[in-house]
């Protein structure tokens, strides 16, 4: 049974189902998405229960265009399956969120499942022109879903988003080219087994797939559309955007940077290295600065981001053959991103929802008027600061301890993004949830049902990476022990 392009292509069939029935009943249209995702979820941890091995297993392939060598390869391993199921994960929870939408709500559906099928085939593919077609179709999904989903300036902030990242695609078909002429194939496999290149062309295409997935991850100063896009989105979207898409990038600098350029990684890792301390840095003393509360966790991204960056670049730096906690980290560290600011930013929708406002010098007592969304968001918070027992804190105490062993000094400098970190989110926890409540917020229910199908997985899920990294670790671990890291 194909399982991979089962789980890839479910979304699809549940966005077509809505195509051709056009429902009109809410309840229908939602039925059939949240149906479609939770079957692609059944069906991916399927594909776990089959067995992953350590390098490229369950690969499905057929020839697509055999006069370039172009074929529909699929196949996955420990880097990107944990990928896959966070994906198929955080999707599901995010439509069961957005089930509230009544605004073209058939519309709204189907691109968030075409949305899905396209980030699971980026996850997937083996094959640098099928990794290429799947990667533009997530910029069209995400332009619309802001732009027509969003708040006040969301087409200014989905024009800017689109524009960033097709600037960014055209760097990576370049380099994708460049791979391709000097090895004759397209086969990530064979890419990532021997890589080609060399010398001049092998440092052009590193900075050609650097500038790629720095602008999609995003790295400083290529960050700029990120907090207007996140802001603007709805918070569906924010969490997809901050779960899933910024993971596109996250997820090129291992499976391309590090696998198909390395000796130009090695080479330009102290470079690498000072961007990402720099990102760190500079997102956790933005969010710092901030009022508006969605805006705040937009910049722990960047902040988390610059993490994962710094891990990556310090496996590249002591080279394949040294093995290294750093890219365990860094991997699950994007695992970990994904489902703790996914949560956070579905409950600063359910947050807004209630206020009429992101202002947090607008918002006060929360905690007395809503204790389980109050609960929900501290905890997450926590989690996002990097407290011991959940997702953050095994992901980043073994990105430091590789780091370490680069750069004692870079570590200690990109350290310092914790103390800010419970900084800005002790002093958001202070101003919105403790004093007095503000006037007529009794009235306004707590979570409902629907809501808490959305948040409580995600917090289970928090947990139980926090208590038992191994569930995910082992697996990332005999990857990176393949790889040499």
């Amino acid at each position: 049974m194909p399982l991979l392009s089962i789980t890839t292509f479910l979304p699809l069939l549940g966005a077509l189902v809505i195509l051709v029935l056009k429902p009109k009943n809410l309840k229908t249209t939602y039925g059939i998405g949240i149906g479609t995702s939770a079957l692609a979820f059944i069906s991916s941890v399927l594909i776990w229960l089959r067995g992953i091995d350590a390098g490229f297993s369950q690969v499905e392939q057929l020839s697509w265009i055999p006069s370039l060598g172009i074929a529909y390869r699929l196949g996955v391993d420990g880097i990107s399956f944990p990928i896959v199921i966070l994906t198929t994960f955080l999707f599901l929870t995010a439509l069961i969120y957005s089930a509230k939408i009544e605004k073209r709500a058939n519309t709204y559906v189907m691109l968030f499942l075409m949305l899905e099928m396209a980030c699971l085939g980026v996850f997937m593919s083996l094959d640098l022109f099928l990794f290429y077609v799947f990667f533009e179709i997530t910029l069209v999904g995400m332009y619309f879903i802001i732009a027509e989903w969003g708040h006040e300036n969301s087409k200014q902030a989905a024009l800017t988003f689109f524009l960033y990242t097709l600037l960014g695609s055209l760097f990576l078909l370049l380099a994708f080219l460049s791979l391709y002429i000097f090895s004759g194939t397209f086969d990530m496999r064979a890419l990532i087994a021997n890589p080609p290149l060399t010398g001049l062309a092998a440092a052009l295409t590193f900075w050609g797939l650097f500038i790629a997935f720095a602008i999609k991850t995003p790295l400083v100063p290529v960050h700029t559309w990120l907090p207007a896009a996140h802001t603007e989105a709805p918070a569906a979207g924010s969490a997809i955007l901050a779960g899933i898409l910024l993971k596109l990038g996250a997820y090129g600098f291992i499976r391309f940077s590090l696998q198909m350029t390395p000796g130009a990684f090695q080479q330009f890792a102290p470079y690498v290295i000072v961007i990402a301390v720099v990102t760190a840095l500079y997102g956790a003393l933005v969010a710092l600065a901030q009022t508006d509360i969605k805006r705040l966790v937009a910049y722990t991204s960047v902040n988390h981001m610059g993490y994962m960056m710094f891990g990556v670049a310090a496996a590249a730096a002591l080279g394949a053959g040294t093995e290294t906690p750093a890219l365990d980290g860094a991997t699950l560290q994007i695992i970990s991103h994904g489902v703790v600011t996914g949560l956070l930013f579905l409950l600063v929708g359910a947050l807004q929802d209630r206020t009429g406002t992101r202002d947090m010098d607008q918002m006060s007592g929360l905690l007395k008027t809503h204790p389980v969304l109050s609960g929900l968001f501290i905890v997450a918070a926590f989690a996002s600061l990097g407290l011991p027992g959940l997702a953050h804190f095994p992901a980043e105490f073994q990105i430091f301890l590789g780091g370490f062993e680069v750069s004692p000094v870079a570590t200690g400098f990109i350290i310092l993004g914790l103390l800010i970190t419970t900084a800005f989110y002790l002093r958001a926890i202070q101003r919105v949830f403790m004093g007095e409540a503000s006037g007529g917020l009794e009235k306004v229910a707590d979570l409902g049902p629907r809501e808490l199908w959305a948040f409580i997985p995600l917090l289970a899920a928090i947990v139980l990476i926090g208590v038992y990294p191994d569930s995910l670790l082992s697996m990332i671990n005999a990857t990176t022990d393949l790889l040499g890291f």
